[in-house]
């Protein structure tokens, strides 16, 4: 007798369990109704952590399928534009040291590879600007598009800023109203399972019991599902990457329109890095460091010298992170999506876009029957465990190439036996090879393409060996695309508003539909 996958119980809310509950409502949209049903199962006595401020431009994708308006998005989230990250004072610590990651590719990056020509010419100029205007674009405090872009249309590719704890109900609102996914307001009391050790339904206080087919983990820390039902164990990796601890701050703008910047600033700092979002009304300030390299007490003061007078009368929210993920993400018919699955440090707003990725292979593969279940969990387990290594080895990146010695923390960071095994390979490969995307970035789960380990290995200083001789093929290539992103650049930074500017334009007139 075949058992058909009809029932999808979400256990838990917020950003991850809403997301998911879209992202596989919008995907079987025609099923819903018709004996497909989504539903969600929240706490109404859980606050949202809210710890995701920053995300990717697959959330671009992801909201547009899931039919939402970008114009309602930023008029209800407090959104903003993100068009990268800039690393302050992460190499040498010095006042002047900083790098962008930008989300734009290098000019021409499918055609020819402009990391060993740049490194050939020893430009004075730095590598992002060489081959991206998004640097530049940053730096003028730019939108990355105007009001006359279609919704999710770009000039120049971006992401969003958002306010965490307004994105939940935003979603929670569109799901419910237009993609038929059923909420529930319930305190989960027990988790009833199978002889075959699935899990049959999970009882709660107000509503009874909820049976399910599938039960997708959005119980955040707690884990109820995966680690409290399944016993599937966490697998640590402090001694990757040693931040431990946050102390988060929300900062009011000094005037209503004061410029708001459209990519992430993060500053290292003795024992860590602070994080600044900007959104429409506030900046999210936060200090993510090592308990054991520095106390609290110290990191805050490094946090309110940061921020300066503005951190006056404010309190720091203390958020503890576990670095790490679960030894296995689907196990049965219960799958971890979120925080059950694992944190790691917010360096590059990787919680959220896990959610999405995650989400998105649950939704497209959904088993139609429990006989095929194992074998569309154990391919979900194999790509996500690749991520997640993956992010550990870009996260792990930006620390090892450090050259500063001022603390333990920074010192501690370049030993070899803190430096994941695959890592330590690409490291010594690109001593004589700069990496691009048709080398070791050939898989579709890459979350970071090749371009994002040159931004960070050239922003850091980094060099290549460069066999000058090799280059003469591709000489013609390499010159037409920096001239090409020479004149992007000076029409972009001419043709596009402030970012500010483009936002309030948003809010009183709305994007274009697309």
């Amino acid at each position: 007798m075949v058992h058909p996958i009809r029932n999808i119980v979400i256990v838990g809310g917020g950003t991850a369990g809403w997301l998911t509950a879209g992202i596989i409502a919008a995907r079987h949209r025609t099923r819903i109704g018709n004996g497909f049903k989504v539903t969600l199962v929240e706490s109404p006595n859980t606050p949202i952590i809210g710890v995701g401020e920053g995300t990717w431009p697959t959330l671009r994708t992801t909201l547009s399928r899931m039919g939402v308006s970008e114009t309602d998005f930023f008029r209800e989230c407090d959104a903003a534009f993100k068009q990268g990250a800039r690393f302050a004072r992460w190499t040498t610590g010095a006042p002047d040291d900083g790098y962008y990651h930008p989300l734009m590719l290098p000019q021409n990056f499918g055609q020819v590879n402009l990391a060993p020509h740049w490194l050939a010419n020893d430009a004075d100029e730095s590598f992002c600007d060489n081959v991206c205007s998004q640097g530049r674009i940053c730096d003028d405090g730019l939108a990355p598009k105007t009001i006359a872009t279609a919704e999710y249309d770009a000039l120049a590719n971006y992401a969003y800023h958002l306010d965490a704890g307004k994105f939940a109900p935003f979603l929670q609102r569109h799901c419910c109203e237009k993609l038929g996914v059923q909420h529930i307001l319930a305190d989960v009391e027990q988790i009833l399972m199978k002889d075959d050790g699935d899990i049959r339904a999970i009882t709660t206080t107000q509503a009874g019991e909820i049976e399910g087919d599938l039960f997708v983990d959005c119980t955040g820390f707690k884990a109820l599902l995966i680690e409290g039902a399944m016993k599937v164990p966490f697998k640590e990796c402090g001694d990757v990457l040693f931040c431990d601890t946050a102390l988060a701050m929300q900062i009011p703008y000094e005037r209503p329109d004061s410029p708001i910047a459209s990519h992430t600033i993060s500053t290292a700092q003795s024992a860590g890095w602070i994080w600044d979002i900007g959104i429409q009304t506030r900046r999210g300030v936060g200090h993510v460091y090592s308990s054991s390299h520095i106390s609290d007490e110290e990191a805050e003061r490094e946090l309110r010298a940061y921020i300066g007078s503005a951190a006056e009368g404010l309190n720091a929210r203390k958020i503890s992170i576990r670095s790490g993920h679960r030894e296995t993400f689907w196990k049965g018919n219960c799958v971890a999506v979120g925080l059950a699955a694992g944190f790691l440090e917010p360096l590059e707003a990787s919680a959220i876009v896990l959610i999405e990725l995650s989400a998105k292979i649950i939704a497209e593969q959904m088993p139609a029957c429990r006989e095929v279940m194992d074998i569309v969990a154990s391919r979900f387990n194999a790509t996500t465990q690749y991520r997640w290594g993956r992010i550990i080895d870009f996260l792990k990146l930006h620390y090892v190439l450090t050259q500063r010695t001022d603390s333990d923390f920074w010192r501690d960071n370049v030993r070899d036996e803190s430096i994941p095994d695959r890592l330590r390979e690409l490291l010594l490969l690109w001593q004589y090879q700069s990496p691009w995307f048709h080398d070791e970035f050939d898989r579709a789960e890459e979350v970071f393409p090749a371009a994002s380990y040159q931004y960070v290995l050239y922003g850091m200083g980094f060099r290549t060996e460069v066999d000058r001789t090799s280059l003469a093929r591709d000489t013609h290539l390499a010159g037409r695309a920096v001239r090409e992103n020479v004149a992007l650049t000076a029409k972009l930074r001419a043709g596009l508003p402030r970012h500010r500017d483009l936002i309030d334009k948003i809010l009183s007139h709305g994007l274009q539909p697309v």
